[in-house]
């Protein structure tokens, strides 16, 4: 292979399954069989300009899902995570459907209304004989069949956190074969002697023998050279190679593989909305933001008049926020104070705060005052789920303080999020409770889901709009 060459190939490719043929019969099967059956339901010819529909959306599927890289193997990769990505190449691919039978009618034959039956019914069948494969792969694993052995080098945490998963999980169809070490009991930590199955020589030899399937090596990262050298030795075998770099020092937030020309690197740090995500979140906040202006309308005037009647002031407070990427932003609340503190030095209310007007406790303590900020969700500046803005003056007070603090503006602020729903809410007299409130959001920030999204929506109806601690 000539330097050129080298140039173009990724530093790692992902592994395709066995069954990734099958899988892309499958699922042509399944899309041409629900076509066909719609049709025939509604009593429409089968003539040629009627495949022309399932040509675009087949060949968009297909077109995505290698985008996607969906028929990798997924071995030890969790279900939720495909029907993710299956749903999205499902999205993109109608998308493409719907728009050519907008702009080309006269290459579709009938009603759209029909184009929409066979959209719905694919997606619920493409995920579900996923499902029932996949349990079916999992039953199969667990009676000994299609399985694969692993071992490990390196009798580190990371290293022995990888056995536990193996051991746990016998669905994955993975045969544990021990850990390797060179180092003598003790050198070793406590809670690893007496379970090394013998030296990495050992270890390598099992692989020349054809005895190995996987191989993970778990040293740190600073044991480049010896590394290095197994490597070597297992380029002398037929096993796959993975390496557990200690990456977990770093608290990964999102990470994710990226290119730089032909060198792959690693994002520690990174945010969840990015391509479809993004496009995703978005439409989640303009959708449900204009629903709700269009409810609190007239409420929301009631308190503007109210608001102008019992006390001197403008009646919406803006105060400046850090948004998205550590950005300021201009945030809207109604308010609730005779002061309206937006420099250097802003202090947090407190109980029994003289500051707060008779009504903006009422709205406080209701969560009312921030209905204004649906509007900044519009704007784009702020989401209706994320970590909650503070004023710029807390920001710069508590980066110096909490380890991490700053990655919660990896996303857009929101009006609730998930430490409110847990009771972090309000003042925040000690450090320790806003530390817990910044463990909350990152929490937030690496397990983002729509489903996520709507329950902490679905718990602020319930238990975020009245607190006890909102003063």
């Amino acid at each position: 292979m000539n330097d050129e060459t080298k140039a173009t190939k990724g530093i790692i490719q992902s592994h395709k399954s066995s069954f990734s043929t099958l899988y892309r019969l499958i699922d042509l099967v399944v899309v041409t069989c629900l076509y066909y059956a719609i049709l025939i339901v509604n009593g429409i010819e089968l003539k040629a300009d009627a495949l022309v529909t399932l040509f675009v959306f087949s060949l968009s599927y297909m077109l995505f899902a290698e985008a996607m890289d969906i028929y990798r193997s997924w071995r030890t990769a969790s279900s939720t995570i495909l029907l993710k990505y299956v749903s999205i190449v499902w999205a993109f691919s109608s998308l493409c459907v719907t728009t050519f039978a907008y702009l080309m009618p006269g290459w579709v034959p009938y009603d759209s209304v029909i184009i929409m039956a066979w959209l719905c019914a694919t997606w619920p069948m493409l995920l579900g004989w996923r499902v029932i494969f996949r349990q079916l792969l999992f039953v199969y694993r667990k009676n000994g069949h299609n399985t694969r052995t692993a071992i490990i080098i390196g009798a580190t945490q990371s290293g022995f956190n990888l056995a536990h998963e193996i051991l746990n999980n016998d669905q994955l169809g993975i045969k544990f074969g021990g850990v390797f070490d060179d180092r003598t009991e003790d050198r070793l930590s406590h809670e690893f002697k007496n379970q090394i199955s013998g030296k990495i020589n050992d270890a390598i030899e099992l692989a020349r023998n054809n005895k190995v399937d996987y191989i993970y090596i778990a040293l740190p990262m600073s044991a480049e050279k010896r590394i290095m050298h197994i490597l070597n030795l297992c380029s002398d075998t037929t096993a796959t190679v993975y390496i557990i770099p200690n990456f977990f020092i770093y608290n990964l937030i999102n990470a994710r593989w990226q290119n730089v020309g032909s060198i792959q690197t690693l994002s520690v740090f990174d945010t969840p909305f990015q391509g479809a995500s993004d496009v995703l979140k978005r439409l989640e906040d303009i959708v449900l933001s204009s629903l709700i202006l269009t409810m609190i309308a007239l409420p929301m005037l009631a308190i503007a008049a109210a608001v102008k009647l019992t006390s001197r002031g403008p009646v919406i407070f803006k105060q400046s926020r850090y948004g998205l990427d550590g950005k300021q932003i201009t945030v809207y609340k109604f308010r609730s104070m005779t002061t309206q503190d937006n420099g250097s030095e802003v202090k947090q209310a407190t109980k029994n705060d003289a500051r707060i007007t008779p009504l903006g406790a009422f709205l406080r303590r209701t969560s009312l005052d921030e209905l204004p900020q649906f509007i900044n969700v519009l704007q784009g500046r702020m989401s209706i789920v994320g970590p909650r803005p503070h004023a710029v003056a807390h920001n710069e007070q508590y980066r110096k303080l909490i380890e991490g603090y700053m990655l919660r503006h990896k996303v857009r602020p929101g009006i609730t999020g998930w430490a409110q729903v847990n009771g972090f809410r309000g003042e925040t007299e000690t450090i320790n409770k806003m530390v817990k409130r910044v463990e909350y959001d990152l929490d937030y920030i690496h397990h983002w889901s729509v489903w996520l999204d709507l329950k902490i929506i679905f718990a602020t109806v319930f238990k975020g709009f009245i607190n006890k601690n909102a003063y």
